[in-house]
């Protein structure tokens, strides 16, 4: 394990907000020079949480159309132990291939590698590389990274163990004057133009402040930024 891995993994160990558990998977973008890394879990109750650098358009899309009734990436984890290699999976389907189709459009590679985690009570986690690379260059970046991604996925469970509902650090985030208004027009049902308007800023301003909350939160969406931000009190409608 080299240096830079090393100082990865002791600022994850250290995280102690949703906000920095976010920003050690921009770190490990970084070290890894890929495009995206995501960890998201699921457990038995149905409570979600993630973190990562995919495009919040692309996790609304994604939520919006369903695809996680037929994400091939889904269902190859839920199947297997071990990482899954991306192209191994099957794609074939009309519905799997518009979804790739769309999630290219969105601004993912062509490559990705899913480690998938089982923690207690039925907790399950994915934890995911994606980035543009040439089949045989990723092979070799797989080969070679293997054992450490294995690693830093466990890790990345275990922080996020953390911040469950019955975590030892978990607290409700704290967001700014800005990223609370933003919650709470959308809250009340504004689109994103209604709330840009009401606060007197521009969309993409707003984009901005939601993707923000978004990530303290440890949500995976917008919609579900807004109901983790009501269900722990951190806005009040």
């Amino acid at each position: 394990m080299n240096r830079r891995l090393e100082t990865l993994l002791t600022f994850l160990q250290a995280a102690a907000s949703l906000e920095a558990f976010q920003t050690a998977t921009e770190r490990a973008r970084d070290h890894y020079n890929v495009r995206h890394v995501v960890y998201h879990w699921v457990n038995a109750e149905g409570e979600r949480f993630g973190a990562g650098t995919y495009p919040g358009t692309w996790v609304d899309r994604y939520v919006e159309r369903g695809y996680l009734r037929m994400d091939p990436v889904i269902f190859g984890c839920l199947q297997r132990f071990t990482p899954v290699d991306w192209k191994q999976l099957d794609w074939s389907s009309k519905a799997a291939r518009a979804m790739w189709r769309d999630a290219r459009a969105h601004g993912l590679g062509n490559q990705g590698y899913t480690i998938p985690v089982r923690g207690p009570a039925g907790q399950f986690a994915l934890f995911t590389l994606n980035t543009d690379e040439n089949d045989d260059a990723w092979e070799t970046f797989i080969d070679t990274n293997a054992r450490d991604l294995m690693i830093l996925s466990h890790e990345f469970n275990k922080k996020a163990l953390e911040f469950g509902p019955s975590g030892e650090n978990a607290t409700p985030p704290s967001l700014s004057p800005r990223e609370l208004a933003a919650m709470r027009c959308l809250a009340r049902g504004l689109s994103r133009a209604q709330a840009a308007m009401e606060l007197e800023i521009s969309e993409h301003t707003l984009r901005v402040y939601i993707e923000s909350a978004r990530h303290k939160l440890g949500a995976l969406n917008t919609t579900h930024a807004v109901a983790r931000a009501l269900s722990t009190g951190v806005i009040i409608v």
